[in-house]
C-alpha cells in the first residue's frame, strides 16, 4: 500500500490539474476583470477596424441566410423526408453554418451573426452601444440580401416553400412560440458568454479555439427543439430577412414574435451569467 501511495503523489506532481476544483478555481490572482465598454464611442467611427468588423457582420449573415434558406427549400420540395436531410439536416445547416462562421469573423467582428447575441453581449458592457447599433444593421441588411439572392435564384421555388420565414406552426399557441424563442435564445446566448468569457480565456488557452464548436451545437440542437414550433428563428435578423423578401400577410403575422422572444431570452442570459456566474455586481461591493 505504501508504494501505491507514493506512486499516487508521483502521478499527482507529474500531471497536476490544469483548472483547481473548488474554491481554488475561483481566485482572480492571475486574472483582471476587462473595464466596461463606454456607451458611447464616437471615436470607433474613425476606425477601419469598425468598419471592417460591420462589413465581416454583413457577409456573414448573408451566407448563414443563404446556406440555410436553401437547404430549407431542399427539405421542403422533397416528396418526403426520407428523399432529403430532413429536419436534422437543417438543424445541421443552421449550427454547421454558424460554427464555420463564428470561427471566421470572431477574430474581426466577434462573431456575432445575430442581433439577440449582439444585445445580450452590449448589456455585459462587451461591446459599445454604437458598435451594438452598427452590428445590429448590418446582420439586418445581411440578412436581407441572402434571403433575396435565394428568391433571385429560385423564384418559383421560393414561393412555393414560405420562403424560409418563421411562423408559428399550426397546432402551437401565440404562447409556445414565443416560450420557445425567449428559452432558445437563452441557451444560445449563454452558450456564447460561457465560450467567451475572458475569465476562462486567461485560465484555459484552448478555451478561444474551442469556442465557435459550443456556440454551433447550441443552434444545432435549439433547431432541433423548436423547428416544429416556430421553425426557429432565435435571430432576428434570420426571420427579418426571410419575411421581407418573402413578404406575405402570414410571414408578418407573428413577425414580433421573433424579435420580442429573442431578446428577452438574450437579456436573461445576460443578467445570468452575470449575476449568478460570474458574481460580478458582488465582486464590485467587495
Amino acid at each position: 500500500m505504501e508504494g501505491k501511495e507514493e506512486d499516487v503523489k508521483e502521478g499527482a506532481s507529474k500531471f497536476p490539474e490544469r483548472q483547481p476544483i473548488g474554491t481554488s478555481a475561483q481566485t482572480d490572482k492571475d486574472y483582471k476583470e476587462p473595464p466596461p465598454a463606454p456607451l458611447f464611442e464616437p471615436g470607433e467611427l474613425q476606425s477601419w477596424s469598425f468598419w471592417r468588423a460591420g462589413i465581416a457582420e454583413f457577409i456573414a449573415t448573408f451566407l448563414f441566410l443563404y446556406i440555410t434558406l436553401l437547404t430549407v427549400m431542399g427539405v421542403s420540395r422533397a416528396p418526403n423526408k426520407c428523399a432529403s436531410v430532413g429536419i436534422q439536416g437543417i438543424a445541421w445547416a443552421f449550427g454547421g453554418m454558424i460554427f464555420a462562421l463564428v470561427y471566421c469573423t470572431a477574430g474581426i467582428s466577434g462573431g456575432h451573426i445575430n442581433p439577440a447575441v449582439t444585445f445580450g453581449l452590449f448589456l455585459a458592457r462587451r461591446l459599445s452601444l454604437t458598435r451594438a447599433l452598427f452590428y445590429i444593421v448590418m446582420q439586418c441588411l445581411g440578412a436581407i440580401c441572402g434571403a433575396g439572392v435565394v428568391k433571385g435564384f429560385q423564384k418559383t421555388q421560393y414561393e412555393m416553400v414560405g420562403g424560409g420565414a418563421n411562423v408559428v406552426n399550426d397546432g402551437y399557441s401565440i404562447r409556445d412560440g414565443l416560450g420557445a424563442e425567449i428559452v432558445g435564445t437563452f441557451v444560445l446566448v449563454y452558450t456564447v458568454f460561457s465560450a467567451t468569457d475572458a475569465k476562462r480565456n486567461a485560465r484555459d488557452s484552448h478555451v478561444p479555439l474551442l469556442a465557435p464548436l459550443p456556440i454551433g451545437f447550441a443552434v444545432f440542437l435549439v433547431h432541433l427543439a423548436t423547428i416544429p414550433i416556430t421553425g426557429t428563428g432565435i435571430n432576428p435578423a434570420r426571420s427579418l430577412g426571410a419575411a421581407i423578401i418573402y413578404n406575405k400577410d402570414h410571414a408578418w403575422d407573428d413577425q414580433w414574435i421573433f424579435w420580442v422572444g429573442p431578446f428577452i431570452g438574450a437579456a436573461l442570459a445576460a443578467v445570468y451569467h452575470l449575476i449568478v456566474i460570474r458574481a460580478i455586481p458582488f465582486k464590485s461591493r467587495a
